[in-house]
Formats: C-alpha cells, structure tokens, sequence
C-alpha cells in the first residue's frame, strides 16, 4: 500500500526501518499484537519480525500465531497488504523466564546475527504474582536480552517497555533513571537458589513500601537497562495504564477487561456497586496504539539523534478525566448506548470517599446478595459463583483502592520535544498525541468491543439487552420503594405509636 505524504513530508520512519529484522519478546501479549499489526501496516517493507514465542497449553509456536493472526486485530493489514504479509513474522521458541530465554544454540546464532532493532515488552503484569515468578520473567529475563543484546553484530536500538508505575515513591516522576529499590543483580540470585516458600516469607520485607512484585520488579529490570546506557543503544519507555485501541486498527479493540474498561464491565452487569476512592482525583492513561506508535518513533529517534532515552509515555500533563467523570460517562454508555447482556442488577452504585462507608456498601450490597443468590443455586442444585466473583472483585478493589487514593504526576517534556521532531506525515500516520479525543465516543468503542471480543456479546444482541434493562430498571425501583416502605413502617410502629399513639 502506498504512503501518503503530506505536503512533500516522507514517513522517515518507514524508510528507515525498510528491508530490517525486528526482534519482539512479549509479541503475544496484548501490547505487543498491537505493535506487530502496526509495523506490518506501517512499515510494509519491513525484512522480518521475529517473535520469541512459548509453548503454551499444548499449541506451538506457529499454532500460536496462527490463532492470532486469525483473530480480527489483524483484518486492516490482510485487507490493505494481503495475507502474505504475515508471512514475514517468524516465530521462534523460547521462554523469557527460562535460563539463556530458553533458545537453542541455533537460535541464539541466528538472532545475533540478523537481528538490527529489539521491543522487549516481555514481562507478567499480575499484581499478585510471586515474587519468584515476577523476578525471573520481569527482572532475570531483562538481564538475559540484555546480554543476547551485546551479541547482536547488527544491533541498532534496543527499546525496552518499563511502566510510569514503577518508581511510586516519586509522586512526579521525571524522564531520567531513578536508583532501583534493590541491587537487581543480589535479587535475581535470591530468586534462583531460594525457595518458593522461602521467598513467600520474606516477599514483604523485600518490597518495603512498594504495594506489589509487579512495581517491585518492574523497577529493577528498568534499572539494568538504564545501567547499560553507556554499552548499549538502549531506550527505556514508561506508558502508565495502557487501554484498548483509540484510532486504529479496530476503536476499542482489547483483548483484557484490566483496568477502567473492567470496572465499567462490571458496574455494567451489576456486579460492583461500590468502590473506595475519591471521584475528584484521576489517574494516567494511554491508549495502546499510542504506545505502540511511541515505540517505533522512539526507536527511530533513537537511531538518528541519539539524544533521548528515557520517555514518560503519559497524558495527564494534557490531559485529565477524573474517576467520577468515567464512571458518569460509563453509566450513560451502558444505560442508554451499549447494555451488556444478563445484567444481575440495574447498573448503580457510586465512589465513596469513606472508607468505612464503602466497607458497609460492600457487605450491603455485594456480599450478602451473594450469600443469598448461592444458597438458592445450592438448593437448587447448582454451584455457588456469585461469592467466588466477590472474592476476586475484593482482591482487585485492594490493587485499585492503592493507586486510585494516590496521586503521581509525570513530567514528559523530552517526549513533547521529540513529537516536535516529527514531519506532517508521520505525526498523521503515529498518533502521539490526544488532540480531538471525544471520551464518550472513546468508551463506547471500548465497551462495544468488550462486549463483542471479550464478552462474545453480538451486536444483534442489543434489543433484547435493552429491554432486560429495562426489567431491571423496575424491579431496581420496585425493591427500593419496598424497602423505602418497610423502612416508614419501622419508624411508624416503633418511634411514631410509642410516643404518639
């Protein structure tokens, strides 16, 4: 497909990443699927991507891409490109978390010698992940491209994807290195000859006041990459909290209901009525073809300025939406836009600033409709699911109530400098910035995406989603003034007859 070029300007980008090997780790992964989408569409004359890729539930590697490519994130490129396209992406077998990243001998030969430019997006983003596992993917697995790194003969960048999320003591964070919470090197070791069980018991000592092994670990892998900026072409990027597609090539596109999208998702079926934070702060999002972009035009500027390395891959220092704006926003999408199917109960609920008052809410209206909805499917001769769902709504709530009640800010002016740096063409072509978001539109686009990639909710679904809402609209209000009634009745009989009757 030709590239346009506006007023005379040439996607310099393109040019220079023409007839070169790219080297993906995490290329399955939600960001990574992304990225490989937007450089075969992009960048069509690309020589070759080379995906790290594991066995994973008895499929192969190829199988593995195979599922993938099949899936509708890629539609745009087979229609615009061909299928053949897809044909310059190559696996190859290897585990991230594995000694020597799990290659063969052959390989490891073959990538050092082909590979001119490396995205390690590679990494477990669960906040409760074990410390042993978290270390041996996030920080030992960085050490080991790092030093696959300096074998490659061709190597000219190596972009390594960090989080804005990873330094939480510094309440603004700034685009250069921060000292690691731990010696990487002294952890790594630990992880390798201690137990699991060990390891468990010393977890809390070890992370201090960082609340996770994600931060924690996240922050020690960045670490050894800043530590070779004098060795090697390395840039580090930090996006905070990435959502689904804005632009292209689907609007809404996920393949993970984390983040705002899930919490809309289940205040959207009824499932959460309550959550503890203050509606008025707000948190940093980036969409994921923003990140992606980001990733390859750090890349080229990298390759021809070799001035930057650090970039905050942020927004809110333009632009901000508070909780109590998403939620809003969501509860008009799903009331009247895009109802989700089987609805539990009439979407509700609100932020609650009390702690106290959010815990009374949530033993009110999530846990003890839960008790009575299992005891009714145990008599009826059904598993209990709602307390199952409540316990892993309670251990989400534990990772949001942390980062929803703080507050950080991020300075990205080396990132506004380098978007500055790029002609008419390429700033059309990699979107870097938010100008002319509408959020409505936005989060309808993630929430009808949702529903139909990850909820397999149809479109020819919504009538009869609309008219449920509907039901449960009435019975929402039929329930309320009979508890409203029952409530004056109390008060009537106890408070009003004793002293007036």
């Amino acid at each position: 497909m030709p590239t346009e070029i506006i007023d005379g300007h040439p996607d310099r980008c393109e040019e220079w990443i023409t007839g070169k090997t790219i080297f993906i780790t995490g290329g399955t992964g939600f960001m990574g699927k992304v990225l490989v989408e937007k450089i075969l569409r992009a960048c069509p004359n690309v020589k070759k991507i080379i995906l790290l890729v594991r066995d994973k539930k008895g499929k192969s590697p190829e199988q593995r891409l195979r599922d993938i490519f099949a899936g509708p994130l890629f539609d745009m490129l087979k229609k615009e490109c061909g299928p053949d396209q897809l044909k310059k992406v190559v696996p190859c077998k290897g585990d991230v978390s594995m000694e020597g990243l799990g290659l063969s001998e052959e390989d490891r030969a073959w990538l050092c010698e082909e590979t001119e430019i490396v995205f390690h997006c590679a990494a477990t983003i669960r906040f409760d992940e074990t410390l042993k596992k978290a270390v041996l993917l996030n920080v030992r697995g960085t050490q080991f491209m790092l030093d696959l790194a300096r074998e490659m003969k061709k190597l000219l960048v190596f972009v390594h994807m960090s989080t804005a999320y990873c330094h939480l003591n510094e309440r603004v964070l700034y685009e250069k290195p921060y000292p690691p919470p731990a010696s990487p090197h002294h952890v790594i070791k630990c992880c390798e000859w201690m137990s699991e069980e060990v390891l468990e018991m010393i977890t809390p000592k070890l992370l201090g006041n960082i609340p996770n092994t994600y931060a924690f670990t996240k922050a020690l892998g960045e670490a050894l990459v800043c530590d070779e900026m004098d060795n090697l072409p390395v840039v580090v990027l930090r996006p905070s909290i990435v959502l689904p597609i804005w632009l292209e090539p689907i609007p809404g596109w996920t393949d993970n209901i984390n983040g705002p999208t899930g919490l809309l998702i289940g205040a959207g079926k009824g499932v959460i009525r309550t959550m503890w934070c203050n509606g008025d702060g707000y948190a940093d999002y980036v969409p994921v073809d923003v990140a992606a972009n980001c990733m390859l035009a750090s890349a080229y500027d990298y390759a021809h300025f070799k001035v930057r390395r650090i970039y905050n891959v942020t927004s809110s220092a333009e632009y901000k939406i508070s909780y109590e704006e998403i939620i809003e926003i969501g509860r008009k999408i799903i009331e009247t836009k895009v109802p989700l199917n089987g609805v539990a109960w009439y979407p509700g609920g609100s932020m609650k600033k009390s702690r106290l008052y959010h815990n009374i809410c949530f033993f009110l209206y999530h846990l003890v409709p839960a008790v009575i909805v299992d005891g009714l499917l145990i008599l009826l001769g059904y598993k209990p699911v709602l307390m199952r769902v409540q316990r892993r709504i309670a251990k989400g709530f534990e990772v949001f109530e942390y980062y929803a009640n703080n507050q950080w800010d991020f300075h990205n002016e080396d990132s506004l400098v380098a978007r500055r740096l790029m002609n008419p063409t390429e700033k059309k072509k990699y979107r870097l910035d938010g100008d002319g978001v509408d959020y409505e539109e936005y989060f309808t686009n993630c929430i009808r995406a949702a529903r139909l990639y990850i909820l397999n909710e149809p479109d020819d679904t919504l009538p009869a989603a609309r008219r449920h809402m509907r039901v449960m609209w009435l019975v929402d209000r039929f329930c309320k003034t009979l508890i409203l009634c029952g409530f004056v009745y109390l008060l009537y009989k106890y408070l009003y007859l004793p002293i007036f009757g």
